[in-house]
C-alpha cells in the first residue's frame, strides 16, 4: 500500500535516516580532531594523515557511489543501507584497533565503502514516502545529518583532547589490553552503529512510485547519461551549482578551527567546541529554514524557487566570507562564520528536492550516486585544497587563512550562481530520452 505523504510513519522514517546520516558524519569526521595523538602513536607525517582524512575515504566512497546507486534502483534499498551501516561501523571500530598506518588506511577505506550507501538509499526512499510538493521539509530533516554529525564530532573530539591531557597515555582494558585514548574514541563512536542498524530494520521498504510515462524497467546506464545530457541545464544547477556550495561548506569546516588557532590564538580544544557548536546550530538552522522559505516563494508564484533560493544562499555566504579577513575581533569574525554557515546550508534541502522532482524513480538512485561523486570530489578535495593552496602559494602566510576563505568564495561563488541561473529557465521543461 502506498503511504500518504503526510503520514506519521513517513516522518518516522525521515528521522531514522537522519540518525544514520548523523552517525555517518561523526564516524567520518572525528579523525580531524585526533590528528596529533594519531601521528605521535603511529609515527606518520602530515601528508600521511591527510591521506587518511581524504584519499582513503574518498577512494571507496566515490568509487562505489554510482554502482551502489544502480543497486539502489534495482534492489531492496533498506537491506543495502543496513549492510552499508554495519560495514562503516565495524570499520570505525577497526580504526580504534589499528596499530600501524596500513591498517588505519584500510579501515578508513571501509568507512568510505559503507557510507556510500547512505545518500542514494535515503534520497530514493524519501522520494517514495513523500510527494514532490511535500518533500522539502522531510528532506531538510534528513539533511541535518552532516551538520549535527560534524558539530558533534568536533565537540566530542575536543572533549577527548581535553580529557586525554589529564590522564595517562594508555588505558588498560580486560582481554583487550592497552588502548590509547584516541583508539577508544574510534571504538566509542563506532559501536552505536550496530544499534542503529537494528533501528533501520524498522523501516518498511516503500512501494516505488512509477509515473505512467515511466518504464518499470531500470534503464541502461547509457540512457541515464542521455537523460542528464538532455536536461543538462537543470542537472548543471543541481550538481555543479550545488558543488560550489559544498566547496564553501567544506572550506569552512576544514579551516575555521585552524583560523581560530592561528589568527586569534585560541587553543584547539576551545576552537573545536566553539566552531563545532556553530557548525551544528547554524548549519541545522539553515537546512531547517530552507523549506519555509521555499513554501513562501512558491506561495507568491516564484518560478524555480529551489534555484533562486540557492542564488540567495551562495550570494550571502560569499558576502560573509569576503568580510571575514577584515575582522580584528574574534567575536565579530565568528558572527560572519555563523552567517556563512547558515546561508551555505539554506538552499540544500531545496536543491536535493529538485533532484527528486526531475529524476524518474528508476534512475533516481544512480543519479544521486553521480551527484554524490561530483559533490564529494569538489567538496572533499577542492574545498580544503583551494583554501590551503591560497594560503601557501598566493598569500604565503600561515596566518592568511581568512583571506584564503574569502578568495575562494569570490572565485567559486559566481560559478555556482551562473549554473543556478541556467537551471531556472529549464526547470519546468524536462526532456525525456
Amino acid at each position: 500500500m502506498r503511504l500518504r505523504s503526510n503520514n506519521r510513519y513517513g516522518w518516522y522514517v525521515a528521522f531514522v535516516l537522519l540518525i544514520g546520516f548523523t552517525f555517518s558524519f561523526i564516524d567520518r569526521q572525528v579523525l580531524n580532531l585526533l590528528v596529533v595523538p594519531i601521528q605521535n602513536d603511529l609515527n606518520i607525517t602530515d601528508t600521511q594523515i591527510s591521506a587518511l582524512q581524504g584519499l582513503a575515504f574518498v577512494l571507496t566512497y566515490v568509487g562505489l557511489c554510482i554502482p551502489i546507486g544502480r543497486l539502489i534502483d534495482k534492489s531492496h534499498r533498506v537491506t543495502v543501507m543496513i549492510i552499508g551501516l554495519l560495514i562503516w561501523s565495524i570499520a570505525t571500530i577497526a580504526c580504534g584497533f589499528s596499530k600501524n598506518y596500513v591498517s588505519m588506511f584500510i579501515a578508513r577505506m571501509g568507512i568510505g565503502a559503507g557510507e556510500s550507501t547512505v545518500h542514494p538509499g535515503s534520497i530514493s526512499i524519501l522520494g517514495d514516502y513523500f510527494d514532490s510538493n511535500k518533500i522539502a521539509s522531510p528532506m531538510s530533516i534528513y539533511l541535518l545529518g552532516p551538520y549535527l554529525g560534524a558539530g558533534i564530532a568536533m565537540i566530542f573530539g575536543a572533549q577527548v583532547l581535553d580529557w586525554t591531557s589529564q590522564m595517562d597515555n594508555v588505558i588498560i582494558f580486560p582481554l583487550i589490553g592497552e588502548i590509547a585514548p584516541w583508539q577508544l574514541t574510534f571504538i566509542a563512536v563506532g559501536l552505536p552503529g550496530i544499534l542503529i542498524a537494528g533501528l533501520f530494520l524498522t523501516i518498511r521498504e516503500p512501494q516505488r512510485k512509477i509515473q505512467e510515462s515511466e518504464s518499470i524497467e531500470v534503464p541502461s546506464f547509457s540512457k541515464v547519461i542521455q537523460y542528464i545530457k538532455n536536461n543538462w541545464e537543470v542537472y548543471g544547477a543541481i550538481i555543479i551549482g550545488n558543488s560550489c556550495l559544498i566547496i564553501l561548506l567544506y572550506g569552512l569546516q576544514s579551516w575555521v578551527p585552524t583560523m581560530l588557532l592561528r589568527v586569534y590564538e585560541w587553543d584547539l580544544v576551545q576552537s573545536g567546541r566553539v566552531y563545532g557548536s556553530i557548525a551544528m546550530l547554524a548549519g541545522s538552522a539553515g537546512v531547517l529554514s530552507g523549506p519555509f522559505v521555499l513554501r513562501y516563494m512558491s506561495k507568491i508564484n516564484v518560478n524555480a524557487p529551489h534555484f533562486k533560493l540557492a542564488i540567495i544562499g551562495i550570494t550571502m555566504a560569499t558576502f560573509s566570507l569576503v568580510l571575514l579577513p577584515f575582522q580584528p575581533n574574534v567575536n565579530i569574525a565568528l558572527v560572519f562564520v555563523t552567517m556563512a554557515s547558515f546561508f551555505v546550508t539554506l538552499p540544500l534541502a531545496g536543491t536535493s528536492s529538485a533532484m527528486v522532482i526531475v529524476s524518474p524513480n528508476r534512475i533516481r538512485g544512480v543519479i544521486t550516486g553521480i551527484y554524490v561523486v561530483v559533490t564529494s570530489v569538489f567538496g572533499l578535495v577542492l574545498g580544503p585544497f583551494l583554501v590551503a593552496s591560497s594560503t601557501d602559494f598566493i598569500f604565503q602566510d600561515t596566518n592568511a587563512v581568512a583571506k584564503s576563505l574569502a578568495l575562494v568564495s569570490v572565485l567559486v561563488g559566481p560559478v555556482g550562481i551562473f549554473f543556478m541561473f541556467k537551471g531556472i529557465n529549464s526547470f519546468g521543461e524536462i526532456k525525456n530520452v
